[in-house]
């Protein structure tokens, strides 16, 4: 864990929730030492990532969360963690789209990072079942003058059109159930950008959320190619309900903090899966077999 008492607090609770996890809890004295930081700033910090619901604090310290399987955290308790990791993704994520091709994106922070960088690709038809993927391409849409609103909106040349599905809001923001399930199971995406909750080799991808679990399944078999965008914390987390194995994903984004010991794992486990690590923050990207 780094020393440098200069972090800033995101990059400080970030180092905090990653040990945490590693090590399935911490003492306040010890963050002390290693961030060289003060005891009320390290138990801020805790205040911070409990309140999020992504730790649990106990007498002196914090623990990972009880029952993670099944909790699912908000989109605003999520999309505070890894900004840098889900930024490099995006940008790696978004020079494998090409102009005029048929995409889906699913719910998730990533892929809301993701849409971001999306609004310079020309001629996209984009599916998703995120509100918050949904109003950033609308927003591009509109940015030129135009409403933004729909296909025939007037917008931006060349700009998305933008399919949301319908269905039930989960907290994630993300609409499932019956109505996305029916209105994904008769379209085809070129290719589909998919957010999960975890990753690993012998849970597959997995969500907290049985019916969000139920309509990503419809979103991978809808797709040609499957691209899975989730940073580096994601390996290893199992929520409560599998969806998709890693034999079904093509290809696997990530970003630098992906230890190198995890990537010759995923390599040698999954020789099929496409690796690509974005690198340093400065959008390039390396692929591995």
């Amino acid at each position: 864990m780094s020393e440098n008492q200069n972090l800033l607090a995101e990059q400080r609770r970030t180092l905090i929730l990653d040990e945490v996890r590693r090590r399935g809890g911490v003492r306040v004295n010890e963050l002390t030492r290693r961030l060289k930081v003060s005891d009320m700033t390290v138990r801020r910090d805790l205040d911070a990532l409990a309140r999020q619901g992504v730790l649990e604090k106990v007498h002196g310290g914090a623990v990972p969360v009880s029952g993670a399987s099944t909790h699912e955290p908000g989109f605003e308790a999520k999309s505070s963690l890894e900004l840098g990791a889900k930024e490099e993704i995006a940008r790696a994520a978004a020079a494998m789209v090409a102009p005029g091709s048929a995409i889906a994106l699913s719910g998730g922070t990533t892929t809301y990072a993701l849409a971001r960088h999306l609004s310079e690709v020309p001629e996209l038809t984009v599916v998703t079942n995120s509100v918050r993927v949904a109003d950033v391409l609308h927003a591009a849409r509109g940015a030129d003058g135009g409403t933004g609103n729909d296909a025939g909106g007037g917008g931006r040349a060349g700009a998305a059109t933008v399919v949301l599905t319908g269905g039930v809001r989960t907290p994630s923001d993300s609409l499932v159930g019956p109505v996305a399930d029916a209105a994904i199971r008769s379209l085809h995406f070129d290719v589909l950008f998919l957010g999960v909750h975890g990753i690993s080799v012998e849970a597959g991808l997995s969500t907290p959320n049985l019916a969000e679990a139920e309509t990503n399944r419809r979103l991978v078999r809808s797709a040609r190619r499957v691209v899975v965008v989730a940073d580096h914390t994601k390996w290893g987390t199992v929520g409560l309900s599998s969806f998709a194995s890693l034999e079904e994903v093509d290809t696997l984004v990530t970003d630098s903090g992906m230890p190198e010991a995890t990537r010759t794992e995923i390599g040698d486990l999954l020789p099929g899966l496409e690796l690509v690590v974005a690198g340093g923050g400065t959008g390039d990207a390396e692929g591995a077999r």
